[in-house]
Order: C-alpha cells, then structure tokens, then sequence
C-alpha cells in the first residue's frame, strides 16, 4: 500500500485542531447564556435538548473530512506490470535531405517546411506506428517502425542535409529501402509518405510503381518548394551559392510529375505544401483505408486504486452529520419546494434532442441548421463528424446535394467505423444524384414505380447527346460537350468508389450493394450508347472528293502531300483542302472540321492530346480509364484533378 500523492495526508492535521475549536465554541455559547439570565430564571427561560445529535454531527462530519483527505492522497497498491497494446497501421515518412531541399523559395526553406509537416503527421496519427527513411543519393532508415512518436520527432528534429553521405536524389532506392522494411511487417497493406522537392530523381519510376504495387505500398506524396524556385545554398563559395561547372548559379525547382505519377498509380494521394490542403486528414484519409492490426506498446506497471472505497462512506458521514445536526423547525416549505423541483420535468430538450427530433419529423430545414450549429460548436472531432452526418443527411433530403456532399466528406473524420460506413453511402448517394441531374436535368425519382428503366435511360441519354450536337459550335463545342459528359462519369466513378468503401466497413450494407450495382449499369450503358453515337457520327462525316488537297494559285509553292498544305502557312501546314491557316492568301470560310485538322497539324508538342476527340470519344476513354471499379473497393474520396503541364 502507498499513496500516489502523498503529500495532502499534512491536512489530516487539521482535524483535532477542528475538533477542538468547535468544543470551545459550544462552551464559550453556553457561558454566555449563564452571564445573561439570573440563576432563578434559567429554569423558567431556557428549554434545554440533549446534546447528543450534535455530537454525533461533529464526529461524523470530522470522520468524513478525514476520509475525504486520505482519499485526495489516493491509496494505492501494486498489481504488477502490463503490456499495452493498440490497434494502428504502418506508415513510413521518407524525407528528400539532399542539398536542394535547402532553398528558400519558401520559408525559412524547404527542408523546415517538410519537418513541420512531419509533426503534424505524428500528431493527427497517435496511433500508428511510424518510421523514418532519409535519402539524397541514396538511402537510409533512421528510424524503425515504432509507436514511440517521440523518439521519432527527436530525429527529425536534428536530421539535415549534412546526413546524407552522397549527393544527388535517389527516389528509387528509398522506395525500394521502405517496401522491403514495410513487407517485413507481414502486413497486406502498408503507407509511404514521401516529401521531396522532385528535383532530379534517379532510378524508374515504372520500376518503383511496380515494386509499391506488388507489396500492397500506399504512396502519398507531398511536392516542397515552387515552381520559380531558387538559388540552391553552397558555404563552400564565395557568395554562399551553388555554381555549375560554367560558373551559373544552380536554381532548383519543384518537379512534381514523378511523385504525381507514383501516388496516382498506387491509388495514393498527391499535393504540394502550401496549396491550401489540409496534409494531415488528406494522409489519414490513405491510411485509414488500410488494414488495422493489433501491437504491443510500452510496458507499463499497474496499480489498484482504494480512493472510492473512501469517497463513498465520506459521502454517507456527511449527508448523516447535515440531517444530525438540522433544526427541523420551518423547513417542511423548503423541502416541498425541493421535492417539487427535482421531480419538475425538464422546461426544454438540449439542442440534439431537438436536432434529432426535427430529423424525425421531416423538418429537414430546421434539422440543417440545428445540426450545422452545432458542429461548428462542438470542440471533439468524434462528436463534430456526427453532427456533421446529420446536418448531411438533412440536406440531402431537401435535394442540396452539393452542400450534402461536402458535409458528407466532414463527417469522415470520425473514428466510428458505423459514421464512416453511412458518410460513405452519403457521399456516393449525393454524387450519383449530382451526375443525373446534369444528364436529366432533375434529381433521380425515388419512387419504385418512377425508376427509368434502361430503355428510359437511353432515350434520355440520346436526347442530352442531342443537344449538345445542336449547342456545338466551331470553336467552343469540344468544351460544351465535355462539360456535362465529363462531369458524369466523373460523378459516378467516384459515387462507385465510396459504395466500395462503404462495404469495406459494412458488408452486408444492402443499400450500398444495390446502389453500386445499379451505378455500374448505367456507366455500362452509357459507354455503349457513347460507342454507338460515335459510329453514327463517323458514318455521317464526308468524305474527301478527288482534287481537294490540291494548292490554290498564289497559295504558296511545292506539292501538298497528305492532306497538307504548301509553304504559304505561317508553319508550313495547311488544313485537308490545303488552303493556309493563316497566310494571307488563304481561305478563312473553311467549315469546322478543317480548322479542327489544321490544329492537329499545328498543335505537334501537346502529349496524348486530340483535339479532333469528340466528347463522346472523350467520356469513353475516361470510362476506360476508370474500368477497374469492378475489382474491389478503392481508396476513398474524389479522384485528383488533372493539373496542366508544366515545362519546368
């Protein structure tokens, strides 16, 4: 037995000292008394009652103020020790350390930003268990996987670019360094998180998407710096600045296209610090899609606390002192009042009551703001997704399914597996509507008997096909065809992913099974009746006439050959009735499809680019990009937007 604060036992010194002084006090009362009448009138004036219930009161309530200080001291006794154990994922953190990552195109340079991130990591993961891999020309683990996050954070805070012992960015032995270390867990699936700037990475990265792949290897990749970049430092030169061997500064920049490509082939995440994304729940959004697994932490020794066998009889003393020592006269109004109030029923519900009950009836507005009040009030992560999932649900009811949407994606923050499940759902109910209402115009019917069939699905389909033949026009029509097409199969590829991830959770969810069943089907269908539509649209183009090539007088000299015109254009190439695109003596009344020919002439260094793709032929390629919904549930949330090229 020991006391775990033993320090608030010093009170119990107190107590004669209160013993005492009440005693002096009740005689010093009595005596009073005798001063103030006459001997002869005491008998006739004063009522005397025993001094027993008062007594009995002073002993009881010192009994309890003592048990309430060696309860305040907590008793205890020692059990023995104990493994703790905890349920996380395995993530590895590598961090690019070469000489670029010290640029201060941001600030104060690269490398702080990315150790800033790493701490936020450690802090919005507690419980995984994280490593540590450093690479510059090549690469090594400077930490093991481990719970310990404070032993991780103290490596970061001393590692630097004076570490690594080669120059260079070798990105492809840190990836291999980091599978081989995550396979050796024994776990299916595992996250690699990779901070770098991209500059000049060696090795392939078709052989580093293959070797994540095969090993179940998550990547998320976040991109450090920008793309002006900056003067790479060097204290070795006069001026602190790293020069080449002509004697030019060396400027390093963001390079992103090789972490892009490795986090969108192995269904990770990408995005650069600083853009405004929230890192951390971006991360945990990858990770908590991975298999959990149960692990040993710290061993920690186990004592057994005797404070509440104290506070109960302290409790007791006390109620039994009051009702000792109480004159009962005149307080039979006090207590009926108090009775009365602590059997009143409450005047009003809390404010989730009320939220809950408006949900209930159908008072969808009221519910929305009820629930989103108290969101944004609530401190607790846990507690704010939930309130999240109803202003949510509120929402989608009153047909809002774009705020429903991102109110759906806050209440994936939850830790609750069943919160997660119906967010999921949530999420892909809303944008599966958001797809039918830019194809039909009005939200999905809900009635049984007003659901289209497939029939009713391809007349609706062929008339939206339809409008846009006849909105085209020559210079804006490949745009106003994407849009809505796009926009489509975007929505709906991405609802079939969060039905994916919500029977991940929940298996036997019904509603989610049926709703992706019936998503794939009409994605099915739409990308046969795109094939048709495009079949019907080569069948109706014309045909070149024997004679149409051939150079217009004055147009320019040579031969045409292929379809091309001669030298009178401004790059040599003219459109399929060879008259020049913008030579001076060429034909400007040329119809759509030439002009749409002579920009595949003129636009040679746009990369898997046609700008002759119709959208139909757009839609169907995105549908066959996205064909392997079918195997499984895939990382949750929307995909990555397409950033533009860069020639840095």
């Amino acid at each position: 037995m020991n006391f775990a604060q033993p320090g608030w036992l010093a009170l119990l010194l107190l107590i004669p000292l209160l013993g005492v002084a009440a005693i002096m006090t009740s005689r010093q009362r009595r005596r009073q008394w005798t001063v103030f009448m006459a001997p002869r009138l005491r008998a006739s004036l004063l009522k005397r009652s025993s001094s027993l219930p008062l007594w009995l009161s002073l002993i009881l309530l010192l009994g309890a103020c003592a048990a309430l200080v060696i309860a305040l001291a907590r008793p205890r006794a020692d059990a023995g020790t104990q493994m703790e154990k905890t349920v996380g994922r395995n993530v590895m953190i590598a961090l690019d350390i070469s000489r670029s990552m010290r640029v201060a195109d941001v600030k104060p340079d690269r490398l702080a930003q990315a150790k800033v991130i790493i701490y936020e990591l450690l802090d919005a993961m507690p419980n995984e268990r994280i490593g540590l891999i450093g690479f510059a020309g090549s690469a090594y683990q400077y930490a093991p996987l481990t719970i310990d996050h404070s032993a991780v954070r103290e490596i970061v805070d001393q590692i630097d670019e004076r570490w690594a012992p080669l120059g260079g960015s070798d990105l492809a032995s840190a990836v291999h360094l980091a599978t081989e270390n995550l396979k050796q867990t024994g776990q299916k699936n595992n996250a690699l998180i990779i901070l770098s700037d991209g500059e000049k990475h060696d090795g392939s990265v078709s052989e580093m998407i293959s070797e994540a792949e095969s090993s179940g290897v998550y990547i998320v990749s976040i991109g450090v710096g920008t793309e002006d970049g900056g003067h790479v430092p060097n204290k070795l030169y006069p001026d602190g600045i790293m020069r080449d061997r002509f004697g030019k500064p060396v400027i390093s920049r963001l390079q992103p296209d090789v972490l892009r490509k490795l986090a969108e082939e192995t269904n990770g995440r990408f995005t650069v610090a600083g853009s405004g994304v929230d890192i951390p729940a971006m991360a945990n959004s990858v990770v908590k899609d991975l298999d959990a697994f149960e692990m040993e932490g710290r061993e920690r020794r186990v004592s057994i606390e005797f404070y509440q066998w104290l506070v109960l009889p302290a409790i007791l003393f006390l109620i039994v002192a009051i009702v000792a020592g109480t004159r009962w006269k005149g307080v039979g109004a006090t207590a009926t009042a108090a009775i009365f109030f602590l059997l009143s029923p409450d005047a009003g519900a809390s404010e989730a009551s009320r939220a809950k009950e408006a949900l209930r009836a159908k008072d969808y507005p009221a519910a929305r703001e009820a629930y989103r009040g108290l969101a944004e009030k609530s401190r607790l992560n846990e507690t704010r997704s939930r309130y999240r999932l109803g202003e949510a649900t509120a929402l989608y009811h009153t047909q809002d399914f774009r705020d429903a949407r991102t109110a759906f994606s806050q209440a994936l923050m939850s830790g609750d597996p069943q919160v997660d499940a119906s967010g999921h759902l949530g999420l892909g109910n809303s944008l599966f509507q958001l797809g039918w209402i830019g194809l039909a115009g009005d939200p999905y019917p809900q009635a049984p008997n007003a659901v289209p069939d497939l029939n009713a699905f391809d007349k609706i389909v062929k008339e939206a096909l339809a409008k846009l033949r006849e909105s085209e026009e020559p210079e804006a029509g490949d745009a106003a065809g994407f849009g809505t097409i796009e926009m489509l199969v975007t929505n709906w590829t991405d609802a079939i992913r969060h039905y994916d991830s919500a029977l991940s959770i929940a298996s036997a969810d019904r509603v989610a099974r049926q709703n992706r069943e019936l998503t794939l089907i009409y994605l099915k269908r739409l990308q046969e009746l795109l094939k048709e539509e495009e079949q019907q649209t080569q069948q109706s183009m014309p045909q070149p006439q024997p004679g149409e090539g051939q150079p217009q007088e004055g147009e320019g000299e040579g031969e045409p050959k292929d379809g091309k015109g001669g030298k009178g254009g401004e790059n040599g190439k003219g459109g399929p009735d060879g008259k020049e695109k913008d030579g001076d003596g060429g034909d400007k009344d040329k119809d759509k499809k030439g002009k749409k020919n002579e920009k595949d002439g003129d636009e040679k260094g746009d990369k898997g680019k046609n700008p002759n793709e119709t959208p139909q032929e757009r839609a169907r390629r995105l549908l066959k990009e996205n064909a392997d919904l079918e195997r499984g549930p895939l990382t949750r949330g929307r995909r990555e937007f397409q950033n533009p090229e860069k020639d840095w």
